[in-house]
């Protein structure tokens, strides 16, 4: 009792006094019905503090079951049936705290069925996750998606999920949740101890025989081959020593004298053209293919003159084209921008594309190839920072006898086509 009269008074105070923060509570909404796991998303920002924002905290029926450092709040909790008053609170630096008050009804008719993984197995990445959801809403089931380590991974429209997510090795801490059209949800913890990985890798692909090479001239960028009229230059250097992590990268120069131009190197991995045995003439390997991950380390010697890097994966069978083409529009837009099969254009995911100059930068892309061929862009990490894409896009028709993948590297030309060199090194594309 105590605690709760606390509780009222310190609310009732913080109400009479001008507001010291705002807090946004994104996950769950007000009077939402929820599963017994209640998934919890809310940031405050101070308003009137110079200091800033200590801390943040869950109350749930009067009792303090959450508390962190910070900011930002992401977190689930286990609630019993019933109806429960919550408040979601922050307390600044001056010695100041809202809280913004919710009303939930935790509903244990709510299910997430988790077929895989099983709760606190011994995994491989990539870790299969297979999921249904059912809601008491009369109005089904929104989405579901899946969280690792408090960071939304994956996410899909509708009461069905299948996919597969890289986890690094050690225990990490998963939840399976369901988002429903009336404002509710639904989450399964899914914990589970990632040991090694299912995919196969072909390392170091810099170094790999053959890489085909081409111009494409501004503004239309039509393909051309060497010499290109010295409109667009270029030149590919193997196992060299000079910028290296492993002892043997490679070293990609672009120069010419038409601004804008670019030059796209190209390796078939797989399929035709391929040239370290995986040509995969009875097609047995390309048809079982959905995830891929494009791992590397790039070398930028002039950020300042670097128009954009390109880095795609492209899968071609039985008439159906994916590219997933991923740029750092260094001096455009300066975000990572996507590309849009369909349309044949590209598009902002929102992501800063930040780089080192003169520097070594780690790039891992991971993708997805959807049952119905859609592509999905998963994350980018770049330098160890993890940004969650999860933008899907159509897949474009292509000569019916295509069939193969290619792993692409690009360089753009700025406005003055000013030369400049980039380096490749340990770069690994891993498939399963």
């Amino acid at each position: 009792m105590r605690i709760y009269l606390q509780t009222l008074l310190m609310l009732a105070f913080a109400a009479a006094l001008p507001a010291f923060a705002t807090v946004l509570v994104s996950s769950p909404s007000n009077g939402a019905t929820v599963s017994s796991n209640v998934q919890f998303s809310a940031t405050a920002n101070t308003t009137t503090c110079s200091k800033g924002v200590a801390s943040m905290g869950i109350y749930v029926d009067s009792k303090i079951e959450y508390l962190v450092n910070g900011t930002y709040l992401n977190t689930t909790l286990s609630m019993a049936a019933g109806t429960h008053t919550v408040a979601v609170q922050e307390w600044d630096l001056c010695g100041g705290a809202t809280a913004t008050p919710l009303t939930l009804k935790v509903n244990t008719t709510d299910v997430v069925a988790v077929s895989l993984p099983l709760a606190g197995a011994q995994v491989s990445s990539p870790v299969p996750y297979v999921a249904t959801a059912n809601a008491s809403c009369s109005k089904g089931v929104a989405a579901m998606g899946v969280y690792v380590n408090n960071q939304l991974a994956y996410k899909v429209a509708g009461g069905n999920l299948n996919t597969s997510l890289p986890l690094g090795t050690g225990s990490q801490n998963t939840v399976v949740q369901e988002w429903d059209n009336c404002g509710g949800s639904s989450a399964k913890a899914v914990p589970v101890t990632v040991g090694g990985t299912n995919g196969k890798t072909i390392s170091n692909v810099h170094l790999l025989s053959g890489w085909n090479q081409w111009g494409e001239l501004a503004p239309n960028y039509g393909i051309c081959t060497a010499p290109c009229n010295g409109e667009v230059t270029w030149s590919m250097n193997q196992n060299d020593t000079a910028f290296s992590l492993s002892g043997h990268s490679t070293q990609f120069n672009l120069g010419g004298k038409t601004p804008y131009s670019d030059v796209l190197y190209s390796n078939p991995v797989l399929g035709q053209g391929n040239l370290q045995g995986l040509n995969d003439p009875n097609h047995q390997i390309l048809p079982t293919l959905h995830n891929f991950t494009l791992d590397t380390y790039a070398y930028v010697t002039n950020l300042s003159v670097t128009q954009s890097l390109e880095f795609d994966i492209n899968w071609y069978m039985n008439g159906v084209g994916m590219e997933w083409g991923t740029q750092c529009n260094h001096l455009a837009d300066g975000t990572w921008d996507l590309w849009d099969n369909v349309n044949a254009k590209w598009f902002s995911s929102g992501v800063p594309c930040v780089l080192n100059n003169a520097a070594w930068n780690h790039v891992v892309l991971q993708v997805q190839r959807e049952p119905n061929n859609d592509l999905l862009y998963q994350t980018i990490t770049v330098n160890g920072t993890v940004n969650n894409i999860n933008k899907t896009v159509a897949p474009f028709p292509v000569p019916a006898l295509w069939y193969g993948m290619t792993v692409n590297y690009q360089m753009d030309g700025n406005s003055k086509q000013t030369a400049y060199t980039t380096y490749l090194d340990k770069t690994n594309f891993t498939y399963w």
